[in-house]
């Protein structure tokens, strides 16, 4: 994957304080990734880059949605997101991102490239099961909805003296004569 040069921020230039940054994501950015998960991606990034004299301070924040497939029935449907993850970036020998909430870039560096972040934040922000809305209250129909509910199982009816076999009777017996 190679660095997308709109999310490469160069910090050099900056004052001391605070920064906005404002990103549009959309199908093309995961189309990078080479990642299929989404039908559609129409996602908003604020971005704060807090420079002080030896760190970089960044916040994110996102909002809005993502199309995808449900788990249950294969439909599509818009899944809210709305997710933030905070960042320090700090100078040292060499380049180091082991840390999840820290990234040190080796002493030099005049630039930060923050497209992994935000694929990152955007992929995690999804909920592990995908189902739609119309799932959870009901409202959707849909084939793959009316054949599951065909092959579920249905409810079992409460067994009576009189359903089993007799020659059990004998073996309950046991049971109770300690």
């Amino acid at each position: 994957m190679k660095p997308m040069k709109e999310y490469t921020i160069s910090f050099v230039g900056l004052k001391v304080g605070n920064h906005n940054f404002e990103y549009k994501i959309d199908q093309t950015f995961f189309d990078c990734f080479e990642y299929e998960d989404f039908n559609d991606v129409d996602v908003n990034i604020d971005l704060v880059l807090n420079k002080k004299s030896t760190l970089l301070e960044l916040h994110f924040e996102i909002s809005g949605h993502v199309n995808i497939n449900c788990d249950v029935t294969n439909e599509p449907y818009n899944q809210n997101l709305e997710n933030s993850f905070d960042l320090v970036v700090k100078f040292g020998q060499e380049y180091n991102d082991e840390n999840i909430d820290i990234l040190i870039l080796p002493h030099g560096e005049h630039e930060v490239n923050i497209q992994q972040y935000i694929y990152e934040l955007i992929v995690l922000a999804i909920p592990a099961k995908r189902i739609h809305p119309g799932v959870e209250d009901g409202t959707l129909s849909s084939e793959i909805l009316e054949k599951l509910e065909e092959l579920s199982p249905k409810e079992k009816k409460e067994k009576t003296d009189e359903d089993i076999d007799p020659r059990w009777n004998t073996l309950k017996k046991l049971l109770t004569d300690k």
